[in-house]
């Protein structure tokens, strides 16, 4: 999934405008706490007087009732190393990483698909204690022959198991806290790797960290790299594919990228397409289509009034400028003040209202917004559950806010990830964008004129392709637009979880990329 809503940056309340104006203010220890992030020092006499200038101006830009900045997370610390693991894999080539693992023997105790193969584990990384968990499922249908799928939720700092037990995995949580099968999961014709990362994330955990998606690439790599060592049965032929959703719209363009810049003969697996949904990758473009999705021209009633309206369109022009400096200088001086203006112009306004930003049909319930949510939580912090897949933390968290933090501080939210998305079609890896319509944090309006501006070898050819009737199985849900390797996907009545509000739909749309079909046509 998921951004956690929205980013505890703007919507957590606990202290005055006031405290966090005193923390904005010490330049100073800025200039400090972005050296920590592994930025070269700069004295604060060196920096840009305009740059100077935008930090001082944060504190007025974020909404009353905010908590204090911080900058770190604490450390999330592992109760013990789990001994009963099937097997360890490493590589000289991958130096410090190391995959160890377990068979999951009576998956019936977890009772989640217990007919098919389970595997569990983490990957290691000793000298920056770092650990990431993940959870596999072979396919239902045939394993030796079908493809496999790396899953990625988004935040950033959102656990990859919401995927698995809330929108596309084998089952879901009921609120008896018993699992119900999921007769569309995408394991009914691929075999599906679940990848709690960054770390500190879900079962995954680290006394350091992660806070930008170029440095998390080089992990997810090692991760695959001797995944598929181990397991080479599932790359006897079969096709490895990338999905993920929202946050993952960064992600998955710099992880696909950093697996293409190794030769193919280096690598145990190779990489088939990249399929990313409701995703944010193209802020300077998308940041334009958050007023007509929330005032009624995204093909939902509006949720805002006229003023509230007009005021996002006020404020815009200077969003989009900052976006535009992000996107110049690369630069944790203008892309953080980019990321808390446009947020807290653009964003804020919608969330106020209590509608659900990943529906706007819908009511915000919970941190959340959906009571299902705190059932997953609850069942992954069963000890059994956590015995069985050999969790080694205290406890199984959905959203790590800290994580959500410390990215957007890093600059992380608004640096133009399109770029890597141009490079991987020119290269001709097949790219699938799909959006469910109902979603406001990152609509399909935005996630349409992103793709039809990004500039690639036939930018003009596929802008030019109209927006066609897709009819899965017969029946009308939703829009496609193609152009040889390159898709988008408007899905009807999906909000920000298509899996989750369009199960069927979803896995029609799944298995027909996976066939190859790159136009949906099937």
């Amino acid at each position: 999934m998921k951004t956690k809503l929205l980013f505890s940056l703007l919507t957590a309340g606990a202290a005055t405008a006031a405290h966090v104006q005193g923390v904005l203010n010490d330049f100073a220890s800025l200039v400090d706490s972005v050296e920590k992030f592994g930025l070269p020092a700069q004295a604060a006499s060196l920096i840009p007087e305009n740059m100077r200038q935008l930090w001082k101006d944060l504190p007025s830009w974020l909404p009353d009732g905010q908590p204090k900045l911080q900058f770190f997370s604490e450390p999330k610390a592992k109760v013990r190393k789990h001994d009963k693991w099937d097997f360890r894999e490493s590589s000289e080539k991958l130096g410090n990483y190391l995959l160890r693992g377990k068979k999951i023997t009576n998956p019936a105790v977890l009772g989640v698909d217990s007919k098919v193969k389970q595997y569990s584990g983490y990957l290691d990384v000793e000298e920056q204690d770092k650990h990431f968990f993940f959870w596999f499922f072979e396919s239902r249908n045939d394993p030796k022959t079908d493809p496999v799928i790396l899953w990625l939720n988004g935040g950033p700092g959102c656990s990859s198991l919401t995927g698995l037990f809330f929108e596309l995995g084998p089952s879901s949580v009921d609120s008896n806290l018993k699992l119900v099968k999921n007769p569309y999961s995408w394991n009914n014709n691929a075999s599906v790797i679940f990848l709690d990362q960054p770390v500190n994330v879900g079962y995954s955990y680290s006394t350091s960290g992660v806070s930008s998606t170029r440095a998390a690439g080089k992990d997810v790599y090692a991760f695959l790299q001797l995944f598929f060592e181990k397991f080479p049965e599932y790359q006897s032929g079969q096709k490895f594919h990338i999905a993920g959703e929202s946050y993952a719209g960064h992600y998955i363009p710099v992880f696909a990228s950093e697996i293409l810049s190794h030769p193919e003969s280096e690598r145990s697996f190779n990489l088939s397409s990249v399929m990313i949904g409701n995703g944010l990758t193209d802020p300077l473009t998308q940041y334009s289509y958050y007023e007509p999705m929330a005032c009624g021209r995204g093909g939902a009633p509006s949720v805002l009034s006229e003023d509230q309206c007009k005021s996002m369109n006020d404020t815009l022009p200077r969003c989009l400028t900052l976006i535009q400096s992000c996107y110049t200088t690369r630069s944790v001086w203008t892309c953080v003040p980019a990321s808390i203006y446009c947020n807290g112009a653009q964003l804020v306004p919608f969330q106020r209202t209590g509608t659900n930003v990943y529906d706007v049909r819908k009511e915000c319930h919970g941190q959340l917004c959906y009571d299902d949510l705190q059932y997953m939580s609850d069942y992954l912090n069963m000890p059994e559950v956590m015995e069985a897949v050999g969790a080694e933390v205290d406890y199984f968290e959905g959203c790590n806010t800290d994580i959500n933090r410390n990215f957007l501080l890093a600059g992380d939210w608004m640096k133009p990830y399109h770029e890597y998305v141009t490079a991987l079609l020119d290269e001709g890896l097949p790219v699938l964008l799909y959006a469910g319509d109902k979603d406001f944090i990152c609509n399909w309006l935005g996630n349409h004129a992103w793709s039809d501006a990004l500039p690639w070898r036939y930018t003009a050819e596929y802008a030019s392709q109209p927006l066609q009737d897709w009819s899965p199985d017969g029946e009308k849900a939703g829009e496609v637009k193609n152009y040889k390797h390159f898709t988008f996907l408007r899905i009807y009545d999906g909000g920000h979880m298509v899996p989750y509000d369009q199960p069927r739909h979803s896995l029609s749309m799944l298995n027909a990329w996976l066939s190859g079909d790159y136009a949906l046509k099937s």
